[in-house]
């Protein structure tokens, strides 16, 4: 079985390291003249899916806004996360689940185990009832070859309260960073299968270094940051840097070839950027 950090580095050769979220809010929603309810989720799906494939290297679903619509709303994300299993693009999950014994086990069973219906090849999780806590997923998601990515700097200014804390003469943020790396130690070059989730929206202040696997990088676009930001902010980090971009991209919906396009030429933004900086 192949890892995900070995999938990842294949698919961020062939298609570049955009990934592109995918965000059905309300105001979206009714921006591409879609009704707010299973059908019209299903149709913004549909878009997605024929815009991106194939396209971008990985997807991030927002699982939130697809949960909104009850059990016809988890339907439609189980459908979107099949449909890209038969494409070249990744699909990461943002669910930032998280928790202890029993229950982080269950979410193992939800999204990371061989065969989980909600099974992504990634799916993201919160660190912050103990690194450890997460040890049901990481065993699950090891056995199934899916990755995660655990938040460590996150760009809301409330994170700063707990992520920016002291602990043993560091950041909480970096002590997350820290343990990731340890669980890629002995991993290929840059393919480790636990990432980190950090805000590109400003100066993270971390050692991404011995990461030896991915960074999520939200905030490319709508958010404020752009490619520049994104290169210059992240140099040296080791392993895969994925900047997230999501209503930048999906305002050029609802046509599957207009979307297909603004990614496109975002992702020759950032190779601009990544060319220019060398």
């Amino acid at each position: 079985m192949t890892g995900f950090g070995a999938r990842l580095a294949g698919a961020v050769a062939a298609h570049g390291p955009l990934c592109a979220g995918i965000d059905p809010h309300p105001a979206l929603l009714a921006q591409w003249g879609l009704t707010d309810d299973a059908d019209g989720l299903a149709r913004f799906a549909d878009a997605c899916l024929d815009g991106f494939a194939g396209a971008v290297a990985v997807v991030k679903p927002q699982s939130a806004f697809f949960e909104r619509h009850g059990a016809a709303g988890v339907a439609v994300l189980e459908r979107l996360l099949a449909g890209f299993a038969q494409t070249p693009t990744l699909t990461l999950l943002d669910a930032k689940r998280g928790d202890i014994g029993s229950t982080m086990d269950g979410y193992a069973d939800a999204y990371l185990r061989i065969g989980a219906p909600l099974g992504a090849d990634a799916l993201t999780v919160s660190p912050y009832l103990g690194f450890d806590s997460l040890e049901p997923a990481l065993v699950a998601a090891a056995e199934a070859g899916r990755g995660l990515f655990v938040l460590a700097r996150t760009s809301n200014p409330e994170g700063a309260t707990v992520q920016l804390a002291a602990l043993d003469g560091r950041s909480v943020a970096q002590a997350v960073v820290d343990a990731a790396a340890a669980r890629n130690a002995g991993a290929s070059a840059g393919a480790g299968d636990v990432g980190v989730v950090v805000g590109g929206t400003r100066e993270h202040g971390l050692d991404l270094a011995a990461l030896n696997g991915p960074v999520l990088v939200p905030g490319l676009g709508a958010q404020g940051a752009g490619p520049a930001d994104v290169v210059s902010r992240f140099a040296g980090t080791a392993g895969p840097v994925l900047p997230a971009a999501a209503r930048s991209v999906l305002a050029a919906g609802p046509a599957p070839a207009a979307l297909r396009s603004a990614a496109l030429a975002l992702g020759e933004e950032l190779a601009s950027a990544r060319a220019g900086s060398h």
